[in-house]
């Protein structure tokens, strides 16, 4: 069984897209350890990169050539700073010189080595291929975006020796929900508590505390900068920020904050009649993905394009149901979120190039539903009722970016899961899992059979839906 760790499916890294740009970037990063691993780096003449089906279809909308380009040239994702991005494209397209992992210069034009092709490779929707000429031979690779910003390689994907996925030395194992219940009975703890316990068999207290809170601070520093940034996205829709503009009317010019833990206090002084709870919780949602639409740092929950919905949820939590909420809490939520983001994608998929949104958005709002029953004080069991209620009611969402950009109907998307998930934990509070009639179980089957059976085009290719029924044109 794979264990996935929390930190498996929060990651940090630049938007706009966890398959499509940090899935990209890593397998960059990836071939560059394979090729020192030969002793072939320095020895590299030039490269070339092909990209297929849903990585081609979409790429430039996704920006994924500029993610290979980052990747290949040795940024981290987690900590180049976002101003820096077009300085380095830039400079690679000018000097048409790539500075291999940022130390052995090689020829490079983005113009014919990079490649998009429509045709789709048999393993996974998002492939590219890798190309190093050395010597005057050509030495291939192929890696699989699989979503989220996991990586594969096919002939690697079930093998030990794949150092990138945790294989189950977790005292607990959890493939599905009837197991994780079966745990939370045995060691009498809450979903939470079975989680740390598997994360405690591979990293001390002390490190899962600091990157969880790291997430969490960056989770809160998107939702500031998005609130706080007006103006339109990049590439070519036009699309206004609203966060900006709903921000606005939520809270008063005079009030003062000058970072986010204080602009976090002065939300929790300011009205909160249904009306504003449900504009701030919007808000927060849309400020995520307006800053991951304009290839700014956000965390994967589980997929860049879902990244609105768990940080909105959990700011609800701690702006407007419990003012005296703590790291605790924050980290109870985040282990809750993973957990059941882990079963979804051990059972069905959380790749959109798989799956359609439902693996997206449905997946994010699941977890987010889940995790803050567990905060409002719902048993384990309760806990997956919320996450099923989430996804049976995000079954069968297609994707079908206009332009391929992470922008419309993404954005808003990340509303109206974050809603979703409110809605559901509330109606789990009120329900007796007794007699529930669908459990997490069934639905995560339910949802991957429905993404086997969805139509390509309303996979992340841009082919069908809004995707074809606006055109760039028309915006």
């Amino acid at each position: 069984m794979e264990c996935i760790s929390v930190f498996d499916m929060l990651k940090i890294g630049i938007g706009p897209s966890s398959s499509h740009t940090l899935g990209p970037w890593r397998a960059g990063e990836r071939w560059i350890a394979q090729l020192k691993k030969a002793n072939r780096f320095h020895k590299v003449e030039r490269i070339s990169v092909d990209l297929y089906g849903s990585l081609s279809l979409t790429g430039k909308g996704h920006a994924t050539d500029y993610a290979v380009l980052l990747g290949l040239s040795g940024a981290d994702p987690e900590r180049i700073p976002v101003d820096t991005i077009d300085v380095i494209i830039a400079s690679i397209k000018n000097t048409k010189v790539l500075l291999f992992n940022n130390e052995h210069p090689v020829t490079f034009d983005m113009a014919t080595d990079i490649v998009f092709h429509r045709k789709f490779l048999p393993f996974h929707a998002n492939a590219l291929t890798f190309t190093a000429t050395i010597n005057g031979r050509k030495h291939k690779e192929t890696f699989y975006s699989i979503g989220g910003g996991f990586v594969v390689q096919e002939e690697r994907k079930i093998s030990k020796q794949n150092k990138h996925i945790f294989y189950c030395t977790f005292p607990y194992p959890v493939e599905n929900g009837v197991q994780l219940l079966k745990f939370c009975e045995q060691l009498k703890l809450p979903i939470s508590g079975v989680v740390l316990e598997n994360e405690k068999s591979i990293r001390d207290q002390e490190t899962i505390d600091y990157e969880l809170e790291r997430i969490w601070n960056t989770m809160l520093e998107c939702m500031f900068v998005g609130c706080h940034t007006e103006g339109n996205l990049p590439g070519g829709l036009n699309v206004r920020r609203r966060a900006y503009d709903i921000h606005k009317t939520l809270i008063s010019d005079d009030l003062p904050f000058e970072d986010p833990h204080e602009w976090m206090e002065t939300i929790r002084s300011t009205e909160v009649k249904f009306r504003q709870i449900l504009k701030w919780v919007s808000c927060f949602a849309l400020s995520v993905n307006e800053v991951n639409a304009s290839l700014g740092r956000v965390v994967t929950a589980p997929t860049n394009g879902s990244a609105g919905v768990i940080p909105a949820v959990l700011m609800y939590y701690l702006v407007i149901e419990n003012h005296e909420a703590d790291f605790e809490h924050i980290k109870k939520f985040l282990l809750v979120a993973s957990e059941i983001g882990s079963i979804f994608k051990k059972g069905a998929t959380i790749s959109a190039a798989m799956g359609g949104c439902q693996a997206e958005i449905g997946v994010s709002s699941a977890m987010a539903a889940g995790a803050l029953t567990e905060l409002l004080g719902g048993t384990p069991e309760q806990v997956l009722v919320a996450a099923e209620i989430a996804m049976e009611h995000h079954l069968g969402l297609t994707c079908d970016p206009i332009g391929g950009l992470v922008q419309i109907p993404c954005i808003e998307r990340n509303s109206m899961g974050a809603i979703k998930a409110i809605s559901a934990a509330e109606l789990a509070l009120d329900t007796d899992p007794k007699n529930v009639k669908v459990p997490l179980d069934k639905v995560v089957n339910t949802m991957w059979e429905t993404a086997k059976d969805m139509n390509t085009k309303y996979k992340e290719t841009s082919e069908g839906g809004l995707a074809v029924g606006v055109n760039m044109s028309d915006c």
